[in-house]
């Protein structure tokens, strides 16, 4: 630090020390007593005239107080500021400043200041203070008016071209021009708060209804209204103390001017002056709060609620018709009725109401609440306590006609949703008491309904089985019965007797002759063409009572099991109908119909209905299936289990009589099938009722169980039915063959070998018999359940014609009949189109070739007998052996054969 001290100057007083100085001077710590945020809430609740006088404070209270956001919430809470609007004008200014900064970049050269016009806020304290003081100091002081919380503090905006006291109108619009710009909101809320802040707290001073100006600068009761919203809107940015009393004047005041209007509006009501006083009080008070007290005054004192006797009476419906019946012509001239008189309504509510539409459907709803409620409930509770399906009708008869009818009214313009879904609301309205009760009413119906029919199925075939039963048997029971009865008193009565040969022995021998003759070939006369040709469920006493049974019984057992067993086995095509799944199929959609239009709804309702739809589809499919088809094919497998070929004395027809009904049973099932399938996509899938992508879908899943059912049903029906062909083609292979087709004596050997060579008749009739079996279930079931058909059939047969290859004699002149059949076999295996099935055959073929060879070749037999891959792995050479044991000369050629395959010829050297 330099030495150097300056000279004290001469007549200048002395300076204290800096040390003094301190002394002397008090430090005033510079802190806030308040955090920030705490200041921010109060300053919410201060009133304007104080808020102003805070900001003056300092700088930074200005700050605080000039908060955009803090005039944002204030027009927030009068319902006057527009978030997009005021987004869109940043946007746009955002935009502007953009381009204006790009612009002298453009032109190359720096951008000038552009003048910028200062204007005064509304509540720019500092400089509204500068200007006061100014305008004091040029002008003497003059008295003022006394203070109005403020209100002459304040200027108004330059561009305002009139005081509001000089043009009240301009103070009516005031809250439909404020804007939402950012950073202005300050500005916006001023404009408010000026043209209305005198009225505001001028009312909340008044002691009677009399003292507020506002009813003194604005003398019709249009603009009276209109300021009073204003008003009531503005009381919604007033949080300083005190404000719930304000508020509370001012809605008592709005409450004694909707009064007194209203009254006006009641007195054109009484003389029906529609275009004179109610119109004009009518927008009077939609002005004030919207009109709702105009719009109940004319709801509630409309005359044509009172009138409601002279629509109809809904007893009506039930009347006119029989007891177990509901007609609904009464109600429908009772809705086209009230259809025309609401429609008239509709053109008065347009001339009077500013919001015509809604006013329109408030009276619609009172119409529904006090007419049609009126008409519907009592109509429906006496329609349930007489008859159920007279019920169910009305229901659903009504709904769709009070749709209509919601449909068929004209309303004013400036209805803000689709009659369409008025139609909804309205109806929903109406039947929402009822739905519940109605939705499960269908259901149980239907299901009583569905459980009735099968069961009435099931119990009169169970008594037509019992009828034909006890027909047939009858006279064999009673029979057996008294050699019972014979029987025992021998044993009891006569037992020493016993021991002694029996004298009439030789009487017992021609009955046993006779028994065995019958066994042999037992006719069956009294088997009847066709026991059900009508079905159960739907044929009449009459049909029933004609059924085609033989005049008498047959008195022989067999002959009465044969024809009891024949009439089983024709009856299995009629063990389910179609005519029952149709009656139940038609009577689930007329339910599903009537429930389903309440899916139209939408909503909880509209859910509910769904979900009861898809019930009486899961119950059509539980009945139709599990108790109809299901037990049919259960019985249809039982007495196909108890057909035996050898009772059958006809055996010329190409089909098993038993499997070809069974498969007309299938075909049946198929049928059915198919109503399921197409009542699924036309009544629940195109309806949109259920979806048929969702895999957990209840009616998806009850169909899926029912179609496995069946197929599974269908396949064991199948099996058994494989086993009773196979047992009619072991049957005709043993009573058809001749001894002499393959083994043909000598003196016949020379026309065997004629040009009529070909195959057996066996082996044609078998050819015939399988294929018309194979041939009647294309079209009727799967492709794949028909090719593990044909495949099963295929290997049977196989089976069977190796079996009865080893029960023949072939001799080598038999052999060409043989390789005859075997060829045919082979052909008819082709047009199954089953390679796999078809080598077991071709290896077949190639077996009969042994039979061909003569005895004097026996090594050449040898070597085809030990030639594996000659028949493609199906034959074992022991196989081969044994079915070359089966030649008529094998015991001549035996040892030259084996000598052959063994190396018995071998000698060591």
């Amino acid at each position: 630090m330099s030495a150097f001290k300056r000279a004290p100057q001469h007549g200048a007083p002395p300076t204290a020390s800096i040390l003094s100085t301190l002394r002397a001077t008090s430090m005033v710590e510079q802190k806030t007593a308040l955090p920030a945020e705490i200041l921010v809430s109060i300053l919410d609740y201060l009133p304007i005239p104080d808020l102003l006088r805070f900001a003056r404070t300092s700088w930074r209270m200005r700050e605080m107080v000039y908060d955009d956001t803090r005039w944002v919430a204030r027009l927030k809470s009068m319902g006057c500021w527009n978030e997009l609007e005021a987004r869109r004008r940043f946007e746009e200014a955002v935009k502007r400043k953009r381009e204006a900064a790009s612009r002298p970049i453009a032109n190359g050269g720096p951008a000038q200041p552009a003048g910028r016009q200062v204007s005064t806020t509304i509540f720019d304290a500092a400089v509204e203070e500068e200007a006061r003081r100014r305008a004091q100091a040029e002008k003497a002081p003059q008295p003022q008016e006394p203070r109005i919380d403020g209100f002459e503090t304040m200027s108004l905006n330059p561009s305002q071209s009139k005081s509001p006291y000089e043009d009240p109108t301009a103070l009516l619009g005031v809250l439909k021009h404020v804007r939402s710009i950012r950073g202005h909101a300050r500005e916006e809320y001023g404009k408010v708060y000026g043209a209305l802040a005198p009225f505001y707290f001028d009312l909340a001073r008044a002691k009677t209804h009399t003292e507020p100006i506002v009813f003194r600068v604005f003398r019709d009761p249009e603009r009276q209204a209109q300021m009073l919203s204003n008003l009531q809107t503005f009381s919604g940015s007033d949080w300083a103390e005190g404000f719930q009393s304000r508020e509370a004047k001012v809605i008592n005041m709005m409450t004694i001017f909707e009064s007194a209007v209203l009254r006006e509006f009641e007195q054109g009501y009484e003389f029906w002056d529609v275009d004179g006083r109610m119109r004009r009080y009518a927008h009077v008070l939609h002005t004030l709060n919207g009109g709702n007290a105009a719009t109940d005054l004319f709801i509630q004192k409309h005359p044509m609620l009172d009138d409601r006797g002279i629509l109809g009476n809904p007893m009506d419906c039930v009347n006119q018709t029989s007891r177990d019946n509901v007609t609904l012509e009464p109600s429908r001239m009772f809705f086209e009725l009230l259809a025309g008189k609401v429609n008239e309504q509709s053109d008065v509510i347009g001339r009077i109401f500013p919001q015509p539409a809604k006013v329109f459907w408030a009276f619609v709803d009172k119409v529904r609440e006090e007419i049609i409620m009126e008409y519907v409930t009592p109509l429906l509770d006496e329609c349930h306590d007489r008859h159920m399906p007279s019920y169910l009708k009305a229901v659903s008869g009504l709904f769709e006609q009070c749709m209509q009818f919601v449909r068929s009214l004209v309303p004013p313009k400036g209805s803000e949703r689709d009659l369409e879904e008025y139609a909804k609301e309205i109806s929903l309205r109406v039947f929402e008491p009822h739905l519940d009760l109605y939705l499960q009413e269908e259901l149980d119906s239907f299901t009583k309904y569905a459980e009735r029919e099968v069961g009435n199925w099931e119990q009169k075939l169970s008594e037509q089985d019992a009828t034909v039963e006890s027909f047939y048997m009858a006279n064999f029971n009673r029979q057996a019965d008294k050699n019972d009865f014979l029987s025992s008193f021998k044993k009891v009565v006569m037992m020493p007797v016993t021991v002694i040969p029996n004298a009439f022995g030789a009487s017992n021998k021609p009955a046993s002759t006779a028994t065995n003759s019958s066994t042999l070939k037992p006719p069956v006369a009294g088997t009847p063409a066709s026991s059900r040709s009508q079905s159960p469920g739907l044929a009449g006493a009459s049909e029933q009572s004609g059924s085609p049974l033989p005049s008498e019984a047959p008195n022989d057992e067999l002959k009465a099991k044969a024809a009891l067993m024949a009439n089983r086995l024709e009856g299995i095509k009629s063990l389910f109908s179609i005519e029952v799944a149709l009656d139940l199929v038609h009577v689930a959609k007329e339910s599903l119909g009537r429930a389903s239009k309440f899916v139209t709804l939408g909503g909880q309702a509209g859910e509910e209905a769904r979900e009861q739809c898809e019930a009486m589809f899961v119950v059509l499919i539980r009945v139709l299936g599990q108790t109809h088809v299901k037990n049919g094919f259960t019985k249809a497998v039982e007495h196909l289990s108890r057909y035996n070929p050898r009772e059958i004395s006809d055996h010329s027809q190409t089909g098993v009589a038993p499997l070809v009904m069974f498969i007309e049973l299938v075909n049946v099932g198929d049928i059915i099938s198919q109503m399921i399938d197409v009542f699924y996509e036309q009544q629940l899938a195109a309806p949109k009722i259920v979806d048929r992508n969702d895999f957990l879908d209840p009616a998806g899943m009850a169909k899926k169980k029912f179609e496995q059912m069946l197929d599974e049903n269908v396949a064991a029906g199948l099996n058994k039915g494989i086993d009773v062909l196979m047992d009619e083609v072991e049957y005709l292979c043993a009573t058809t063959q001749l001894p002499a087709d393959y083994n043909p004596p000598p003196e016949e050997a020379g026309t065997t070998k004629g040009p009529d060579i070909g195959p057996t008749t066996t082996a044609k009739r078998v050819t015939e018999l399988v294929a018309s079996h194979t041939k009647m279930l294309v079209g009727s079931t799967e492709k794949t359940m028909l090719d593990v058909f044909n495949s099963e059939v295929g290997l049977r047969l196989f089976t069977a014609v190796c079996k009865h290859i080893k029960r023949q004699r072939i001799s080598t002149d038999g052999a060409i009949n043989l390789i005859a059949d075997m060829n045919m076999y082979f052909d008819y295996i082709r047009t199954l189109k089953n390679q796999d099935l078809l080598a077991y055959f071709k290896a077949l073929r190639e077996l009969s070739q042994i039979y061909l060879i003569d005895a004097k070749h026996a090594k050449e037999m040898a070597t085809i007998i030990a030639d594996g891959d000659r028949f493609g792995g199906i034959f074992r050479a022991e196989e081969v052996y044994e079915f070359a044991e089966r030649r008529a000369d094998w015991f001549t050629v035996k040892r030259d054969v084996e000598r052959a395959m063994y190396g018995l010829e071998c000698q060591v050297m």
